[in-house]
């Protein structure tokens, strides 16, 4: 399986620490965001990577290279400043990924969910991890029943921003900028996502508030 790590974003809650560095290599506990990816990854032996990147793309590039001093492959797919949304990103990098189901995670989360866990080969167009809902996100994202993911009914659960998709998801797709949920919203009426609930650690890096918090969690726990 290959994996997608998306990190073309500006960043502007993060702002202004994102004005000079790319949110991906924003630090917690000493490693970058995109680091602990990388790693995670690379430990549940997923070697070919796609990243995606638009603002302050070159110090990215440069930092991580061709991924070989983390023991993986690295491809870069360049967006236009501003960037393509989720959606158009991974749309984009389709050729990059293959025909195969691959694995998208954001760089904007800190979590030690154990990769090697996902299916390789979802029964539907996609399989989504999600997570209790944090303060910040209360009324949570979507319904997870019997294994299944829905927008309607209790108990709704935050998405983690973590998921395994399969080209098809894109289908009628054009270049350009757009975002996933409507197309996962779409899927779902259909009874094509798949998902888990994942009760480990998980936390979102969306303000310069929250890295903050998560920073003393993390170090302290070291």
């Amino acid at each position: 399986m290959k994996a997608m790590i998306l990190a073309a974003g500006r960043g502007e809650r993060m702002r202004p620490l994102t004005d000079r560095t790319p949110k991906s290599l924003l630090r917690i506990g000493g490693q970058t965001l995109i680091e602990r990816h990388i790693h995670g990854l690379a430990q549940a032996g997923i070697r070919e990577l796609v990243i995606n990147h638009a603002h302050l793309g070159e110090q990215l590039v440069a930092a991580l290279g061709d991924g070989r001093a983390y023991g993986v492959a690295i491809h870069y797919s360049a967006e236009p400043e501003g960037a393509l949304e989720t959606g158009g990103g991974i749309y984009k990098a389709l050729p990059l990924l293959g025909d195969e189901p691959f694995l998208v995670v954001n760089t904007d989360i800190w979590t030690d969910f154990p990769f090697a866990t996902l299916p390789a080969s979802p029964g539907g167009l996609a399989h989504l991890v999600l997570v209790d809902n944090p303060e910040h996100h209360a009324g949570g994202d979507f319904v997870l029943t019997d294994g299944q993911v829905t927008q309607q009914g209790p108990w709704r659960l935050t998405f983690s921003g973590i998921g395994v998709y399969r080209k098809e998801l894109f289908t009628g797709c054009t270049p350009g900028v757009f975002p996933l949920a409507p197309l996962l919203r779409k899927a779902m009426d259909a009874g094509q996502v798949s998902g888990e609930h994942y009760t480990g650690t998980w936390f979102d890096i969306g303000t310069p508030e929250r890295l903050e918090a998560v920073n003393e969690v993390v170090i302290n726990r070291q």
